[in-house]
């Protein structure tokens, strides 16, 4: 990367926080805007004097603090609730020229229109694993235990289904049972997925987590971490597959560690 500053706009969870300690690390002065309600505190501890807050729907002013503080290069990481769109949320006339030309509002499409935005204004958005390509997991079974015979079914049947509602924008993730579709990520996010289908599918049902057909590394990078192991062992999940080389573990340690103790196989698949 050229540039020696780089922005951050982050949303929640730890994503925003790893890409921030890895700048850092090599060097580069790092200017974080975080999504007020959303991002983490710690940013603010680790970017004392360069850390800024907005709303979520205050696009002008997240512009406005990355050209201030000189930034051409910026990645968009976190979480951000796509059902925000249909919340009570005050929308700036920069978001709402967006919306406007947009011929749909898939996640893709907005985030797309948004990083359009930004390059009109100066600042490229760029692959949000560029520090991180450590943390994307390699082929192979991670766990102790492989997946059953019946469990690998399920994962290429839920595997084909994933990538068809991936390649239309709707989600990611799926869960499955018995080669048959108990529940399809909406807007609500991959533990509230595997909660509905933990409850309609019962002990037993399988995760397959994918990338897009043509994944754009600057936003929506498939994530695991420890949180989504706890959550399918509150519902009895038994297996959890995802795309070798596309997918971010974070706590990877801890992660594998309860998933041996929840007797969950764990798969990346090419």
């Amino acid at each position: 990367m050229e540039a020696q500053r780089i922005g951050v706009i982050a949303g929640g969870g730890q994503f925003p926080c790893l890409i921030v300690e890895e700048a850092q690390q090599r060097g580069m002065e790092v200017t974080v805007v975080g999504i007020k309600g959303l991002a983490s505190d710690q940013l603010q501890r680790l970017t004392p004097h360069r850390t800024y807050w907005v709303e979520v729907g205050e696009l002008d002013k997240l512009i406005n603090i990355l050209k201030k503080n000189g930034v051409s290069q910026a990645m968009m990481a976190g979480k951000v609730s796509h059902s925000l769109v249909y919340e009570r949320v005050k929308i700036d006339h920069r978001l709402q020229a967006i919306l406007k030309e947009l011929k749909d509002r898939k996640t893709d499409s907005l985030l797309r229109g948004i990083a359009d935005t930004l390059t009109r204004e100066g600042i490229q958005v760029v692959d949000s694993t560029t520090f991180l390509s450590h943390y994307l997991v390699s082929p192979g079974i991670l766990t102790e235990r492989a997946p059953t015979p019946e469990e690998m079914e399920d994962i290429r049947f839920g595997r084909q289904i994933a990538r068809e509602v991936a390649r239309l924008d709707i989600g990611q993730t799926v869960v499955v049972k018995g080669k048959a579709v108990i529940a399809v990520e909406g807007m609500e996010g991959t533990d509230e997925l595997i909660r509905r289908g933990g409850k309609i599918g019962g002990q037993g049902v399988v995760v397959v987590k994918v990338s897009k057909p043509q994944q754009d590394m600057r936003f929506d990078v498939p994530v695991v971490g420890l949180n989504t192991i706890e959550t399918m062992a509150e519902v009895g999940a038994s297996a959890l597959a995802v795309d070798a080389g596309k997918t971010l573990f974070f706590d990877k340690e801890k992660l594998l560690s309860r998933a041996n103790g929840e007797n969950i196989a764990v798969i990346a698949l090419s």
